[in-house]
């Protein structure tokens, strides 16, 4: 049979209705290095997709080709059915599109409730400033309710009132995805959410996230391998800026490209390095 064109298999997978977000031929090069070389996926609402890989693969790169933090060379995206051009940072929100970073990146000088808060704001269009002053006070008790919706979404409704130099670590962690989910996303982007915890929180992070996809989707870039094997749906392998498995995680795992990625590193169960590709 001829080989099918490479125009015919984006047209399919970008026509997928079952995803909701398809990325095809995403290229993304900074001066002569390739980060991201034709890499393909998608994101089925109300699932977990993992992105793993060793160091320097371009797992986080993907995330913020998606953010509108680097502009890709080429490819294609589609979301919510709709194909469309790589969206701006400022267009992330009322697409349905959240992100948590690396670092938590919370604001000293402002409770966690409002630290919350301030992650609806570009959503709704506001100014933040102005509301929590009090010259709206019937849209700030509705930013001040979904704020603490959301931190009760994260297991963090505790810490409400608290300063963000009282948090533990595995707090400011969950309080860093309430103000992602305040925004009521469709599509919810973790980078490293399981960075600098131990075991017990992991494991209460992996029943959070499995929680938290009944409400959206959710795509993750984590090398904790057990972590991502414990609440992913599917899991694509990245490796020198290429998809080099994608599938269920325990078929991932024995595929000889993926072995061969981490130098014959049992990936069944451990942990591989951290990477900031």
């Amino acid at each position: 049979p001829r080989e099918l064109g490479r125009e015919y298999l984006e047209s399919i997978l970008m026509s997928d209705q079952t995803a909701l977000i398809s990325i095809s031929g995403l290229t993304v090069k900074f001066g002569g290095l390739t980060a991201l070389d034709d890499v393909f996926l998608k994101v089925a609402p109300n699932s977990v997709v993992g992105l793993i890989g060793p160091n320097g693969a371009g797992k986080t790169t993907i995330f913020n080709a998606i953010s509108g933090l680097v502009e890709p060379d080429s490819g294609s995206i589609s979301f919510a059915g709709k194909k469309l051009d790589w969206p701006k940072p400022q267009e992330l929100a009322k697409l349905g599109i959240a992100r948590t970073l690396q670092g938590v990146g919370l604001f000293s000088g402002l409770s966690v409730l409002e630290n919350v808060m301030m992650g609806a704001d570009s959503h709704n269009k506001s100014n933040f400033i102005r509301d929590i002053l009090g010259f709206s006070p019937k849209f700030e008790k509705q930013l001040e309710d979904r704020a603490h919706e959301a931190l009760a979404w994260a297991g963090a409704a505790h810490t409400a009132f608290l300063e963000p130099t009282e948090l533990t670590y595995p707090d400011s962690k969950r309080v860093a995805i309430a103000r992602a989910l305040v925004m009521k996303p469709k599509l919810l982007l973790l980078d490293e959410p399981a960075a600098g915890l131990g075991q017990d929180e992991i494991d209460q992070l992996a029943l959070l996230i499995k929680q938290l996809k009944r409400q959206c989707a959710i795509l993750i870039v984590e090398h904790h391998v057990d972590f991502v094997s414990a609440i992913s749906d599917e899991v694509y392998v990245l490796n020198f800026g290429k998809v080099i498995a994608s599938g269920d995680f325990n078929t991932v795992k024995r595929d000889p490209a993926v072995v061969a990625a981490y130098l014959g590193t049992n990936v069944d169960g451990q942990e591989i390095g951290g990477s900031h590709a």
